[in-house]
């Protein structure tokens, strides 16, 4: 679902060329779930191969890294492991979500209606295993690193940026923020080759607390109080309401009592985005391209165009040289034109 905060948040517009050379951390998740919820036909059903398996997933990412790459952007995709305990209650509520939607879909469709049945068919997507798994080997055919996460994928992510391993996060959810992300990229998917299409925009974690006049722990207080995946959040409290309360600045527990949330549970709630489950990850060295593994994965496995396929490639392979000081792998590198002419 994502955090709500948009009505709090000042996104900057982020020029293109500012991501030259930048390297992202992409929530996986977040992204793969956009690709199955809009790649799809006019009547709403996902896109497909010749055996009828889908291959929404792998359009989605093939073609927005192979662009990134072009434009020099680094994305590190991570991928989620198991959920929190907290959060099931948030993933039933999904699934029950998905089931009415799957319904309404039907209906909609047995009528005609394919504007209707297709925007319904966009909120039934489900990501497998397997998928997940096809995209890991499409992006190592790229070159591109992957980070399996213990637990949430933008809590992975956050850390590697607070830690510099990465320059920032990419997700269109805010929830990074409380994970104390200190760069969230937003609106990547707008951006087309050559950064005409506005859209993009980077929300500065820093320049957020500042602005509301609070601190990281008290971004998590107002996450408790609107509602997170893990908590349902304090009846009738929205994000400006919730501001104001924290902005007295009663303290943790007291501040959670006010608005009548069991302060136990919202410190038990606070101590997955304080100390949430990730992995130490020093580097994300990026590969070559091995276009014959390319080719054989989506031309002749998925029966993906080939001159498409090629075009794709060539643009990815204009690529960062990897990195040769700290400022480097925190996502300043120098592009080549190239992926063969920079160091080892």
């Amino acid at each position: 679902m994502g955090l709500p905060l948009r009505d709090l948040v000042e996104a900057q517009e982020l020029p293109w060329e500012s991501l030259a050379g930048r390297t992202l951390a992409v929530d996986g998740f977040n992204a793969i779930y956009q690709f199955l919820a809009t790649m799809r036909q006019r009547d709403g059903q996902l896109f497909t191969d010749a055996q009828g398996r889908v291959t929404s997933h792998l359009m989605g990412v093939f073609y927005r890294t192979t662009s990134l790459l072009g434009e020099g952007v680094l994305p590190v995709w991570v991928f989620d492991g198991r959920s929190p305990e907290r959060k099931a209650g948030t993933i039933r509520q999904r699934i029950a979500a998905k089931e009415r939607a799957e319904g309404q879909y039907r209906e909609a469709l047995a009528a005609g209606d394919l504007e209707t049945a297709r925007r319904k068919a966009a909120q039934t997507s489900h990501l497998t295993r397997p998928m997940v798994e096809e995209v890991a080997a499409l992006l190592n055919t790229l070159g591109v690193p992957t980070v399996q996460a213990p637990g949430e994928g933008e809590a992975q992510a956050a850390t590697m940026a607070a830690k510099g391993t990465v320059w920032g996060c990419s997700s269109e959810d805010y929830d990074s923020l409380l994970f104390g992300a200190p760069r969230l990229v937003r609106g990547l998917a707008a951006r087309t080759r050559g950064g005409t299409s506005p859209g993009a925009q980077i929300v500065d974690r820093a320049e957020l607390l500042s602005r509301l006049q609070i601190d990281g722990d008290e971004l998590i207080l107002i996450g408790l109080l609107i509602g997170t995946d893990f908590n349902d959040g304090a009846r009738g409290y929205g994000p400006k309401k919730a501001l104001k309360l924290v902005r007295e600045h009663l303290g943790f527990a007291a501040t959670l009592a006010r608005a009548g949330l069991d302060p136990v549970e919202g410190e038990a709630v606070a101590e997955i985005f304080r100390h949430p489950a990730t992995v130490d990850v020093a580097a994300v060295p990026f590969g070559p391209v091995d276009e014959d593994a390319v080719r054989k994965l989506l031309v002749e496995e998925h029966g993906f165009n080939e001159t498409r396929v090629r075009s794709a490639v060539n643009r990815a392979r204009q690529r960062p040289r990897p990195a040769t000081s700290a400022a480097e792998a925190r996502g300043h590198q120098t592009l080549l034109e190239t992926f063969g002419g920079g160091g080892s």
